[in-house]
């Protein structure tokens, strides 16, 4: 028995909300028809997903499952449809994703040599956006940072660069050539997810802010509400006049890795992940980090 993708937006729309009402509107579909398609679903999958009584709609324990389930899988057929699209077109494209300060010029301009017919375009993006954008086709390939979901992705370390740590200017260490972590030990920390992903083996409370990327990290260390830690190479991307930077040598390295979709089979994608890695090694022989900066202006951000 294949599984029914229709059915299985439709199951996501209610589970989301945990109201038919709601989710038929959003679906722009009738209620009845909405609850059929459900009932349908359950009698393909042999199990109950949903549970309906005069407190509401909740979630089985199939239910809960298939919701996790779900959200690679829909985006993954969404990524095919825009594959084909892009594949049928008379140019061909690949969309890189990038984080702040990953420079990839390099790599760009080696499989640009290699590809000249191939047009390559760049994408900067969160991190919550890394395993979405991937998974559903928006970019080919990405530079992410870890921590991510690599569910449904093929993920390769690329190379390692040094962590700084993010102070208010008016900190009591801010301005010094270098700290450590030890002096850091118990200062609230700003992060952008869970705090045993943070990484200072040091204890930090968390200074209790949902952030979303790094102006919003910096806004809040720049108010005093906390610190945080960053690639070295973001620096060069954010400036902030209440914002100190200040390296820490026994931080744990950031990593950079290659990351695209595990359905996105591809040559040209294998090229570029080549590419990529050639371009890394060639900075690692040269023992200069900063040359992944080089070019970086010649690459358009959008």
């Amino acid at each position: 028995m294949d599984l029914d993708l229709r059915k299985l937006r439709y199951f996501v729309a209610v589970a989301d909300r945990l109201h038919f009402g709601r989710a038929a509107d959003e679906l722009h579909i009738a209620q009845p028809v909405l609850s059929r398609q459900i009932r349908a679903l359950e009698q393909d999958l042999g199990t109950p997903l949903l549970t309906r009584d005069s407190h509401g709609v909740a979630l089985t324990d199939a239910g809960r499952q298939l919701l996790t389930d779900a959200g690679p899988l829909l985006a993954s057929a969404h990524a095919v449809r825009r594959r084909v699209t892009v594949a049928a077109r008379a140019v061909q494209r690949l969309m890189i994703g990038f984080r702040a300060g990953i420079a990839i010029a390099p790599a760009t301009r080696l499989f640009a040599a290699r590809h000249p017919d191939v047009l390559v375009d760049v994408q900067r993006i969160e991190g919550d956006d890394q395993a979405p954008m991937l998974l559903d086709g928006r970019i080919d390939v990405g530079y992410v940072r870890p921590p991510m979901a690599e569910a449904g992705l093929r993920v390769a370390p690329l190379y390692t660069e040094p962590r700084v740590a993010v102070l208010p200017a008016g900190h009591r260490l801010a301005g010094r050539e270098q700290i450590t972590e030890a002096e850091l030990a118990g200062e609230p920390l700003v992060w952008h997810g869970d705090t045993s992903t943070q990484p200072t083996r040091r204890p930090h409370p968390n200074a209790g802010y949902l952030v979303r990327g790094v102006d919003e990290t910096l806004e809040h260390v720049a108010a005093g509400r906390g610190i945080s830690f960053m690639a070295r190479s973001a620096t060069v991307f954010y400036s902030h006049p209440d914002i100190s930077y200040v390296p820490v040598p026994d931080l744990a390295s950031d990593q950079v890795c290659l990351a695209v979709a595990a359905s996105h089979t591809s040559p040209l994608v294998d090229d570029f992940f080549a590419a990529a890695q050639e371009a890394a090694e060639i900075t690692a022989e040269c023992g200069n980090y900063e040359m992944w900066q080089l070019g970086k202006s010649a690459v358009p951000m959008r």
